[in-house]
């Protein structure tokens, strides 16, 4: 299938700035707010942060904890985490781990550290008794996860996995396009620079992200074969993948990375009644990380139904799940 090329904004906003350099979460499910975080104009309590990882992600999140947005009222930043000695940043102070897990002041972790930290980070924090939110992907195993969100059951906590590639206003747009259409085939190709797998996992969990948009456009995915071709001494990869919808429509996702690529993300996706091969300036991807917050507020605040919670469960567990069986048969032709 010929692939035509997205805009480059496509690419360049769809980064993940913990889990590639960076990252999306939208709502099929209805997870997305049907509105903003209800509130009284001085809260009756706010929720104590700290942010773990403070790279380009955990950047993010500690200005938009001290930005005047109806979520951020909800919540107070106490401090960060982090493996280097840095002191303070813009007036926030450094803290220890052992004093993050200890305090408190401290209900709520922030995990925006490389992806291969975030089980050990999220077990510790939600044992201390702290609600957690994480970059994607939270685990890089499927019994992981569900591990994880029992501990979180157990111990009445929220464990919200942010997914801001499903608030971008692209895949609003392409959802519009693909809802009531019958999908015939179709592609999904994402090409960017190096990415260390030992810190942020096999590329099928590094860009679960893609994984994650077909899931949501499409439904629930099964596996029908994958490859890894790799030239380590180029820093080269191309993982090529085929799924096929439960309708039986196939669709190809592919993740290609080594020096010189751009980010970017090329797709085409044919029905029955027409093609779908690019996207159009559908304009800039404002505060997508506020909102994000604003989601895992409303959980904080009891403000989601089982039924929402258990389907965003149930599409994150799938995803991993098609991640982890991705790995293994690309590792298992080696």
């Amino acid at each position: 299938m010929q692939i035509r090329g997205l805009p480059s904004t496509l690419g360049l906003l769809d980064q993940n700035l913990a889990a590639e350099p960076r990252n999306i979460h939208f709502q099929q499910e209805s997870q997305l707010p049907k509105e903003e975080t209800k509130m009284n104009t001085e809260p009756e309590r706010k929720f104590g942060v700290v942010v773990v990882g403070v790279g380009r992600a955990g950047s993010v999140r500690m200005r938009d904890l001290r930005n005047p947005h109806p979520s951020s009222a909800f919540l107070k930043l106490i401090g960060f985490v982090s493996r280097r000695e840095l002191g303070s940043i813009d007036g926030v102070q450094q803290i220890s781990l052992e004093d993050a897990l200890s305090s408190q002041e401290v209900e709520v972790a922030y995990i925006c550290s490389e992806s291969s930290s975030h089980e050990d980070y999220i077990r510790q924090f939600l044992n201390a008794g702290k609600h957690v939110l994480v970059e994607y992907p939270m685990t890089l195993s499927l019994v992981a996860a569900q591990a994880l969100w029992e501990l979180a059951a157990q111990k009445g906590k929220v464990l919200h996995e942010e997914h801001v590639e499903l608030l971008m206003e692209e895949f609003a747009f392409l959802k519009k396009e693909v809802v009531g259409k019958d999908l015939l085939k179709g592609s999904l190709l994402f090409t960017a620079g190096p990415l260390e797998e030992e810190r942020f996992g096999f590329p099928a969990f590094s860009g679960i992200s893609r994984l994650t948009w077909l899931v949501s456009l499409f439904g629930e995915l099964s596996l029908v074969s994958a490859t890894l071709e790799e030239r380590k001494e180029d820093q080269y990869m191309k993982m090529t993948v085929c799924l096929e919808t439960e309708k039986k429509s196939p669709l190809t996702w592919i993740e290609e990375k080594g020096p010189g690529l751009k980010r970017n993300r090329y797709l085409s996706f044919h029905f029955k009644s027409g093609s779908l091969e690019n996207v159009p300036n559908v304009g800039i991807n404002k505060n997508i990380f506020l909102k994000d917050q604003n989601i895992f507020v409303q959980k904080l605040l009891g403000q989601f139904s089982e039924k929402e919670l258990a389907a965003e469960k149930k599409r994150i567990l799938h995803c991993l799940g098609l991640a982890e069986e991705i790995q293994k048969y690309c590792c298992s032709g080696k």
